[in-house]
């Protein structure tokens, strides 16, 4: 029935609703400048109506709920560009500091130690028997093989600093899932029962949300209440409501074996040396180790291309001794376990460096570590954005990048220098040699990859001539190549694909009779015998560099180069000249020092698994590696900058739902100000009704 009373309800209704709306007003304009807080307000509906005449007459207002204002789709994209630019931030930064290593501006860089080296074997040509010379030379190249030393060492340091950093935020990520799993139980709590949003608990969680995206690259599924579930955008579910799925970062003692079914072979593959590569290696064709009979091929992109060495091999033996990989960057070894048999197919993911996994289960993981393929895009069965992308990009695709591209650069520069050196003579001739380089089996060819020869692949068919000499006279005894088969006519080459070290040795001992052979720990030992000593002429199949006999340098790697021990300890050794046809040994012959300091403009051959094969002087190859650090840092600037400028747009399209405007906040206080106050005088009105009312009665 209408009457004053239902006038005091309306105005009762409408005091109560204003008032919840002039709070939430309030609540908006205190927290203004709240990061993560989104604008509310209250929905008003109207009441039910009562049939009446003239017609349905209302029943006032009800403040139904307290509503949040918030673009999902917006924040979706916001999302996406956020860990975009999370990613390119994080290798930004990263490689300023990678571009400081490479810093060539000073007189101290790589550069300008590379220039002096080769002014050194100039000043030598100029006067090979000089003893100041040869001094100043050895003190030219040590200060190359420090620099070049240098820089690994901080590559390395960056790489190390990284793993660091990339720990902290695994243990990050799992924090905030785990903050995200239990909001998402508060807020079904809080709002099953239909009648309560929990706009601060959402807040807290979109919060957590953006904190997640910006370490690693994430799709959003809301299913209502608090059942929330957040993939990575390769589909690895890391919250599921309130279930959480686990991130480690660590180590990998052993291969992760992916078999055929048909495969018994239950031995262990393991890897030894130092890359920044995932290996992928692949069954050819089946067998037991023990048998020899198993081949396989290496791939660094998930099996998309294949590794070949420079002959232009793609398949190895498998062997429990260690088989060298194509890139040179370590050993592959299968140990024989209970004998079983690997099968055509069977696939083997090596690991070298700490990895990051997601966990199924306790006991359940798959590798997730970003990963760039050959074509130079994301591999996007891992993670693809965010900060975690970024480290690893640059940990192992632009910092593994120089150290490939910095190893092969001192690879080479040690072949090129010792190929030249291992041929000459110095003042002196030789009473003992021992050779640097060691192989990891006496038995295979040293040309095979499972011979472990660091610079195996780079043998020729040919021959060695060595020269034996009287110790006390200086008459030459003996001047011959090595014949490798004496049963046959002629002198017999080596032939790196047939011969092993132990055949060198044979075939070494069988040629002469003034010097003798052996192996020593996997390396060619000669030694003359009383009263003689001997001197290395021509060497046409590169076995005496190979093996680092004769040679300046030592190590096949940045990190590893050295002086030769023989030379740094002896001068006499360094060869400036060359036997000549006669078989003499000039003092003032300067044929290999000329040689060794034309390198500088000479264009030689670089290998590298990620690069390919170039042909150009040493120095031009390592500019070209200062150039693309400088390259990449820019590049990374660019797409930081991009990234951001795209993020910073959608989050202020999101702040102009979410965000509080205080213009409008206050033009709403003004207005629900006033309706309050109207709804006061309509009280007041309806209590004027009644008075009439009453006295009427009485």
């Amino acid at each position: 029935m209408i009457g004053p009373n239902n006038l005091l309800e309306i105005g009762k209704k409408s005091l109560f609703a204003n008032q919840a709306a002039i709070q939430v007003v309030g609540n908006n304009i205190s927290n203004a400048n709240t990061e993560g807080y989104s604008r509310q307000a209250v929905r008003l509906e109207d009441g039910i109506y009562i049939d009446y005449t003239p017609g349905q007459l209302g029943t006032g207002v009800n403040a139904k709920e307290v509503i949040r204002y918030f673009d999902e789709f917006i924040e979706s994209q916001y999302l996406t560009k956020s860990s975009a630019e999370a990613r390119w931030s994080t290798l930004y930064d990263n490689l300023q500091s990678a571009e400081a290593v490479f810093n060539e501006s000073n007189s101290d860089g790589i550069t300008s130690a590379l220039a002096e080296f080769w002014a050194g074997w100039q000043d030598l040509s100029a006067d090979p028997g000089n003893e100041s010379v040869r001094t100043a030379l050895l003190g030219k190249a040590s200060n190359l093989q420090q620099a070049i030393g240098a820089v690994a060492d901080d590559l390395a340091q960056l790489q190390n600093g990284v793993d660091a950093l990339i720990d902290t935020e695994v243990d990050e990520i799992n924090a905030i899932m785990a903050d995200i799993a239990d909001i998402n139980a508060q807020i079904t709590i809080t709002e099953d029962t239909g009648r309560n949003n929990a706009n601060s608990l959402r807040d807290q969680r979109a919060e957590l949300v953006r904190r997640l995206a910006e370490k690693v690259d994430i799709t959003y599924i809301d299913n209502g209440l608090g059942n929330v579930t957040i993939n990575t955008t390769s589909g690895y579910t890391l919250v599921d409501g309130t279930e959480v799925f686990r991130l480690a970062f660590e180590n990998v003692p052993t291969a992760i074996a992916d078999q055929r079914a048909t495969s018994t072979y239950d031995g262990e593959v393991t890897f030894s040396g130092s890359s920044s590569s995932e290996y992928t290696v692949e069954i050819v064709s089946g067998g037991t180790i023990a048998g020899g009979a198993a081949t396989f091929r290496v791939s660094q992109d998930g099996g998309k291309t294949w590794l070949k060495d420079e002959n232009g091999n793609t398949t190895f033996t498998a062997s429990d001794a260690g088989v060298l990989l194509p890139d040179g960057k370590g050993s592959l070894a299968f140990s024989a376990g209970t004998g079983g048999t690997l099968v055509t197919g069977d696939r083997f993911t090596v690991l070298p460096n700490k990895t990051l996994f997601w966990y199924q289960t306790s006991s359940s993981k798959v590798n997730v570590t970003p990963q760039t393929l050959a074509n130079g895009e994301d591999n996007t069965r891992r993670l693809t954005g965010g900060v975690l992308t970024g480290y690893f990009q640059f940990r192992d695709g632009s910092v593994g990048n120089y150290q490939e591209k910095l190893d092969a650069f001192a690879s080479s520069l040690a072949w090129e220098v010792n190929r030249l050196h291992s041929q000459g003579t110095g003042t002196e001739s030789f009473q003992e040699v021992i050779g640097t380089s060691r192989v990891g089996n006496d038995s295979f060819a040293l040309g095979s990859a499972e011979a472990g020869l660091a610079f195996g692949d780079k043998l020729a068919a040919g021959n060695v001539m060595i020269h034996v000499y009287n110790e006390t006279t200086g008459a030459l005894e003996e001047s011959k190549a090595i014949d490798f088969d004496g049963a046959a006519d002629g002198v017999q080459n080596f032939n790196p694909a047939v011969h092993s070290l132990e055949d060198v040795v044979a075939a070494i001992n069988d040629s002469f009779e003034g010097i003798s052979a052996s192996v020593a720990d996997g390396r060619l030992q000669i030694t003359a015998a009383s009263g003689r000593s001997f001197a290395f002429g021509t060497d046409t199949s590169g076995l005496l560099a190979a093996l680092g006999v004769n040679t300046f340098f030592e190590g096949t790697d940045a990190k590893g180069l050295a002086i030769n021990a023989t030379v740094l300890n002896n001068t006499s050794f360094i060869s400036a000249g060359h036997v000549n046809g006669a078989g003499e040994m000039n003092e003032g012959d300067n044929t290999t020092a000329a040689a060794i300091a034309a390198l500088q403009s000479k264009a030689v051959k670089v290998s590298t698994a990620s690069g390919g094969t170039s042909s150009q002087s040493l120095g031009e190859f390592y500019s070209a590696l200062v150039s693309r650090v400088g390259a990449d840092t820019s590049s990374a600037k660019f797409n930081a900058e991009y990234q951001a400028a795209l993020a910073s747009d959608l989050k202020a399209r999101q702040d102009s739902v979410s965000g509080v405007n205080l213009d409008e906040e206050m033009t709403s206080l003004i207005k629900f100000q006033h309706a309050y106050t109207a709804a006061a005088k309509l009280i007041t009105t309806a209590d004027s009704m009644m008075q009439v009312l009453l006295g009427l009665k009485s």
